[in-house]
């Protein structure tokens, strides 16, 4: 039996891209043969997730996990590439298993959460096991955490499309119906921003440089350029932005005014849509 050392494991960490753990593992198998300890881990996943990493992954799933006080949420997106995969019991263990992980472990970002322990496995080496055991990409896209007076969820069915909604002016009450209408809004309307003063600057520019254009295009007089251009931006505030857009149970009445409705001061803070593929 080779004696294998600090260095051995993290050249072939080097040479693999490997976790520490698996490095180790491999070249005891391998009694310190580095060529039989890479077959050994290309046998556990990673030359599949190599040989994959070219493909789309435009299937999966999202996941989400709330605390109890709906003040916090999580979503994750874990993409694959088929639909059979992603219905998967083991496909959907995982994506429930980072959902947890993110949520508990407060990761700060994407690439935190990956190397976040559970037993003796970093959730990118969880993933790259099951990739060598089912043979498709697997890749966590999207990780979103959000805090507010009241966040919920809303899942649309089949789990490819995924909205978590912050709402504020709660006034200590239970807005959970509330935020999840207003997640089926922003799944079916796809809004911008959540008002005008929370649209990109850039989108502001390219929605007035196009109206400009339709207007000269139509021989509008050059001195109504710049005020007609101002009303269809107007129109696209009115369309595009969450509070401003017709509520789809009632069109009779904007989103801001069905939140008004519901209590008085309620209003959306933020939110972020997820979709798969």
């Amino acid at each position: 039996m080779s004696n294998i050392t600090a260095q051995d494991v993290n050249k072939l960490r080097a040479m693999t891209g490997a976790g520490m753990m698996d490095c180790k593992k491999a070249l005891t198998e391998a009694d310190g043969d580095f060529e039989k300890a890479i077959e050994i881990l290309r046998k556990k996943g990673q030359k599949v997730s190599a040989s994959r990493s070219d493909k789309d992954a435009r299937e999966g799933s999202v996941f989400v996990k709330v605390s109890d006080d709906k003040k916090e949420a999580v979503l994750i997106a874990l993409n694959c590439e088929t639909d059979f995969v992603a219905k998967n019991e083991e496909f959907q263990t995982l994506g429930a298993l980072i959902a947890e992980t993110a949520f508990t472990r407060k990761s700060a970002n994407k690439e935190a959460l990956l190397q976040e322990k559970v037993g003796p496995l970093s959730l990118a080496e969880k993933i790259t096991e099951l990739v060598g055991k089912i043979g498709e990409k697997l890749e966590v896209t999207e990780f979103i955490r959000m805090n507010g007076e009241a966040v919920v969820p809303y899942i649309h069915a089949g789990s490819k499309l995924g909205v978590l909604v912050s709402l504020k002016g709660v006034n200590g009450k239970d807005v959970t119906e509330a935020g999840k209408d207003v997640g089926m809004q922003i799944a079916a309307m796809n809004p911008v921003a959540v008002d005008e003063k929370s649209v990109d600057q850039s989108v502001i520019e390219k929605e007035l440089e196009i109206a400009k254009a339709q207007i000269i295009a139509e021989g509008k007089p050059a001195n109504m350029v710049d005020k007609i251009a101002q009303g269809k931006l107007q129109k696209f505030y009115k369309d595009n932005t969450l509070v401003h857009q017709p509520f789809v149970k009632d069109s009779s009445k904007t989103v801001a005014q069905y939140l008004d409705g519901v209590t008085k001061g309620l209003a959306v803070a933020e939110f972020k849509r997820v979709t798969i593929g």
